[in-house]
This record gives C-alpha cells, structure tokens and sequence, in this order.
C-alpha cells in the first residue's frame, strides 16, 4: 500500500501588537517589546496612583470644611491664573516635540546616531515652562503669605498648601523625566524611543489635566 506523504506544518505566526504610537509613526516595525510593554503599562499604575493620592486629598477637604467651624475661605492668589496658562502651553510644546520626533522617525531606514536639533528647541521650551511653573507656586505661597495664611492659618490654607505642594513635587518629577528624554535623544533618534516619550508625555498631560482639576476645587472650596 502506497504511502501518503503530507507537507510539513507552517509554524502559526504569533500575533503582534503595534506600539502605541505606531501609526503615529508611520512604521510597521514598531512592534510591541516587553520593556515597552512594561514601560506603558508602568506609567498607567503611576498615573492612577497619583490620582488616587489626590482624589484621598480631596475628600478629605470636603469632610473637613463640612465638619469645620472655624474654615475661612481664602482668595487664590491671581499669579495661579498664569501659572495655569504656562503648564498648558507646555503641554502644547511637548506634542509639538512628539510630532517632530515622529516625522525623524519615518525619514530614517533605521535608528540615527545624529542627533535632531529640531527636537530639542521643544522639548527644551517644555522644561523651561514647567521651570516657570513651578516658580509660579513659590510665588503663590509668598502672596497667601503676604495676606497673613500661613501652613497653619486655617484649614483651608493647610489644603491649598499641601495640595500645591504635592503637585509641584510631581511637575519636578516630570521635569526629570524631560531632562532624561533630552539626554536619550540627543545621543540618537530611533522607533524603540517612541514608548519613553510616549509615557514622559503621558505623565505630563495627566498633571496639566491634574492641575486644573485641583484649581477648579480650590477656587471652589477654599
């Protein structure tokens, strides 16, 4: 009896998933890597973690003005107007690096060891807005103070404190994730980078998104 002979089973192709920011880029090798993975997936669990620590913060005020007798309310100071304005602008200064590291991206075969010069000037004016910023805030308390509310005034002067307080600290934390992008890119431009800026803008549109929040609570409650 004549034997039957069956050609050799194809191996199935695994399937792949796009980097977030693939299409973006324009580049059907960016495929999904575990570090990228990993990266996205950290920068969520850190967002949520923030959020959740303010979200604490602001419950806690609502209970302590509903529970408080002695809760003053306190005028903002105005400079939080334009400290609003530059951490929005920022926000616009960094898609404006994104899209240029995107369009570096799609012109190169492959990663480049020359730096981009047309990125830096964004991401730079980034850091120098949150650098104002930040300055802003130290400004804020000096006027709260000029008017006589101190840490330890009233309830309501301890919330705007401790509140501004936490959110600069986090804005510093993405100012150092803006300075570590800067030394990565100007070392070289590649696809793999796109995960790491993709999360640093991430983290800093969540604490613009963030930040109005709170000011729309303080300008409320306090």
């Amino acid at each position: 009896m004549a034997s039957t002979t069956y050609p050799p089973a194809r191996p199935v192709a695994k399937p792949v998933m796009a980097m977030p920011g693939a299409r973006a880029l324009g580049d059907q090798r960016a495929v999904a890597t575990p570090q990228a993975a990993a990266t996205q997936t950290g920068i969520w669990v850190c967002v949520c973690a923030i959020f959740m620590c303010f979200a604490a913060l602001i419950s806690a005020l609502v209970v302590r003005e509903g529970a408080s007798t002695d809760w003053r309310h306190l005028a903002l100071p105005r400079i939080l107007y334009f400290n609003t304005l530059v951490l929005m602008l920022s926000s616009y200064t960094l898609e404006v690096c994104r899209h240029r590291f995107a369009a570096s991206v799609r012109q190169e075969a492959g990663p480049s060891e020359t730096p981009r010069p047309d990125l830096f000037p964004w991401l730079y004016a980034t850091i120098l807005l949150g650098s104002i910023f930040v300055v802003g805030q130290y400004l804020a308390w000096r006027a709260l103070e000029a008017s006589g509310f101190y840490l330890a005034t009233n309830p309501s002067s301890s919330f705007f404190y401790v509140l501004t307080a936490m959110h600069g600290l986090h804005v510093l934390g993405g100012m150092a994730g803006l300075i570590y992008m800067a030394r990565r890119l100007a070392r070289s431009v590649s696809i793999k980078q796109a995960s790491a800026l993709g999360a640093t803008a991430v983290y800093w549109h969540f604490m613009g998104f963030l930040w109005i929040f709170l000011f729309l609570v303080m300008a409320i409650r306090l």
